[in-house]
């Protein structure tokens, strides 16, 4: 615990892992579902001062605009998520193989 490094609040949040080793499945997918949740969230939530500034929608639409955003969102930010999980560990991998030849 002493040798892991600190780093700012939202590096920790979203990826807190050094990228010297591959990531396992289970923080793969906590790495995916925090950037899927997270900015989905932050979008959903940036949209809404849009929809209240037109005034021309209703209830039932503002509803069906923000659960469409977020969804959207999701998938979008957890397709990067994974595509970078798996970037990181092939760059991972192949540091490795490059030290052991060392």
């Amino acid at each position: 615990m002493l040798g892991q490094p600190r780093f700012l609040l939202f590096r920790r949040l979203l990826f807190p892992y050094s990228g010297e080793e591959p990531l396992t499945h289970a923080q793969g997918r906590r790495v995916i579902v925090s950037w899927a949740l997270f900015f989905s969230l932050v979008l959903s939530v940036a949209t809404l001062p849009i929809i209240l500034i037109i005034k021309a929608v209703s209830v039932q639409e503002l509803a069906l605009i923000l659960l469409l955003t977020f969804l959207t969102s999701v998938v979008i930010f957890g397709a990067m998520a994974w595509f970078v999980v798996i970037m990181v560990n092939r760059c991972a991998r192949f540091v490795q193989r490059r030290s052991q030849r060392a």
